[in-house]
């Protein structure tokens, strides 16, 4: 009965793509501990270290005592929804300066539901090459076309717009804002100037910005100044926040028609109320503070020819990858290897996640090791 399963784990296995989930003992800001032994974490997404800071945990929990709960029990539609629901989402709204903002269990509910709904059959869906596999599965849920233009080419978006957009009703435009595998950023301006010119709908996933970017830490869109001008913006707090869920946040029509549509929303259990509540809790007292951290983060990223906090290294075969890790985890580094479909293949690699704890020391060592003779290549 289970043969299939088995020799696609041997064909897996036997190509280094099998996947196991590692056995961790504990986590400490900057710090993994595999048993006894200290890593620098470096495959982590707290980028402003508030997830394992014991300070911060303690903080919270003063402030709230017992007031909220540890599980909602029911969908928002139904008893899942508190005062303190509403309050976050009117706090996006407001540091958003947009009309509504809906909250999600993950970034991936966020996505999936979003793209899964929006578009019906008879409208298009224009998207990133590299957009995340959470976007992919909700346009393939949807009742629309989608077709994905080459990676930040917005050439190849208008050439395929000047095709197909007049064949369609309703399109939309989708792109992450920082790419999760290559930490590049693209051409917001003119991925907006095409949006206008085309009549198209705009969604931006600032799941790795939010938290980041911007004065306020409000993502690319606050950084470039263009939020009133992209209808529909997600974004997580199991990032940067350090909590838990997503939102998204824009045009009140397109968030009264995701309370109506989006399975993935309507059909989940809402997330724990004291979730929600420290999620409020560090947007308002300690995101306001991040500033010189978060521009020390990114600037050193632009050091190591990245133009976010997300470096890249490109080594190409499996093998080779991790083997590099391995040596790595030995010299005090936890980096995991990224491999295929997660990214295409022959351009396994290692995704160096900064954080605000990571210091330009902590990364000598590391470049010496993977051959970097200077920080200004990542070419191994």
């Amino acid at each position: 009965m289970f043969t299939a399963f088995n020799e696609e784990l041997s064909k897996l296995n036997n190509n280094s793509h099998l996947r196991s989930i590692s056995d961790f003992s504990y986590k400490d800001e900057k710090y993994i501990y595999c048993g006894e032994k200290k890593l620098i974490n470096l495959s982590s997404n707290n980028y402003l270290g508030i997830a394992d800071n014991k300070s911060v945990t303690e903080e919270f929990l003063n402030f709230a005592g017992a007031e909220y709960s540890f599980g909602s029990a029911s969908s928002r539609l139904l008893t899942g929804t508190l005062p303190v629901y509403k309050e976050l989402e009117l706090a996006i709204s407001d540091l958003f300066k947009t009309e509504k903002t809906l909250l999600f269990n993950s970034g991936y509910h966020a996505n999936t539901g979003i793209n899964g709904c929006l578009a019906s059959k008879g409208d298009v869906i224009f998207s990133d090459k590299l957009n995340h596999a959470s976007i992919i599965d909700g346009m393939r849920l949807s009742g629309g076309k989608f077709f994905r233009y080459r990676h930040n080419d917005t050439e190849s978006l208008e050439n395929l717009l000047i095709r197909e957009r007049k064949n369609f009703k309703n399109a939309f435009i989708v792109s992450e804002t920082v790419f999760s595998m290559d930490g590049d950023i693209p051409d917001i301006r003119k991925i907006i100037e095409l949006k206008e010119k085309y009549n198209c709908i705009l969604i931006l996933d600032e799941a790795h910005a939010f938290g980041v970017f911007g004065k306020n830490g409000l993502g690319i869109c606050e950084d470039y100044q263009v939020t009133d001008k992209v209808d529909l913006i997600m974004g997580t707090f199991g990032k940067a926040i350090g909590s838990t869920g997503a939102f998204a946040t824009g045009k009140r029509v397109l968030i009264d028609y995701l309370i109506n549509k989006a399975r993935t929303f309507i059909f989940s259990t809402a997330l724990a109320p004291v979730n929600i509540a420290f999620s409020k809790w560090i947007i308002e007292n300690k995101l306001p503070y991040t500033l010189e951290k978060r521009l020390r983060m990114i600037k050193l990223g632009k050091k190591l020819s990245s133009q976010s906090h997300i470096i890249p290294v490109i080594i190409g075969k499996n093998e080779d990858t991790i083997n590099t890790c391995n040596i790595l985890y030995e010299n005090g580094y936890f980096t995991l290897p990224i491999r295929p479909p997660t990214v295409p293949e022959g351009t396994s690699r290692l995704r160096l996640s900064l954080t605000t704890e990571i210091d330009e020391r902590d990364l000598d060592k590391l470049c010496s090791i993977i051959g970097l003779k200077n920080k200004t290549s990542l070419s191994c």
